[in-house]
């Protein structure tokens, strides 16, 4: 029978806790890793979680707290299961509905830009012209590539490489031919030069 031994590190200290091994988050994501443990325990035990009207109260607090300042440093230890859940569906939706907001914004700016488009002097509707085209979906001055991929045999692959590599063998030695100086020796006095 083998032994097995683990190598560890020695002098590094181990976090005192869990929070403490928890990489650093914002309160968005820890709200989220927070709902995601909560639900999965709920799930796993076969509880329902159903928030009362102080949950939700202390959820929509959270959440204008979050929202006036994001960096602030919020305790959801202190706060019932059934509040941070509500909040995290609260987040959730926020969010939805901000990806919905800025889709409607672009639509808004791009009529605008159809608008602008459409006025007959060169001053106002070139630009809104140009930034039409940069538009996302349309994309006119956009530059593109194609590469064109060729399927080939393998032998007929083989062939090319070594007729590639013969080529640039062939140019190696003849460059390194050119590297070579024909030079004439002469030997000198030492002294002559000390003289001079």
């Amino acid at each position: 029978m083998s032994t097995y031994i683990l190598g560890v590190d020695e002098n590094v200290p181990l976090p005192r806790n869990a929070t403490e091994a928890l990489p650093p988050m914002d309160a968005r994501e820890e709200l989220e890793v927070r709902a995601r443990t909560i639900k999965l325990i709920a799930d796993l035990q076969g509880k329902t979680l159903v928030p009362d009207e102080k949950d939700k109260e202390q959820a929509r607090e959270l959440a204008q707290k979050m929202l006036n300042d994001p960096v602030t440093n919020i305790d959801f230890a202190n706060y019932r299961n059934e509040t941070l859940a509500y909040l995290a569906g609260m987040v959730a939706q926020y969010d939805q509905m901000l990806v919905k907001d800025l889709a409607d914004y672009k639509l808004y700016v791009v009529n605008k830009l159809v608008e602008q488009s459409a006025n007959p002097d060169p001053k106002y509707s070139l630009p809104a012209i140009k930034a039409l085209g940069e538009v996302d979906g349309v994309d006119a001055f956009k530059k593109r590539s194609e590469v064109t991929v060729q399927v080939k045999p393998l032998d007929q692959v083989e062939k090319d490489l070594l007729a590639k590599l013969e080529k640039l063998e062939r140019m190696t030695n003849r460059s390194q031919a050119q590297d070579i100086i024909d030079v004439d020796t002469q030997d000198v006095d030492s002294r002559e030069d000390t003289e001079a």
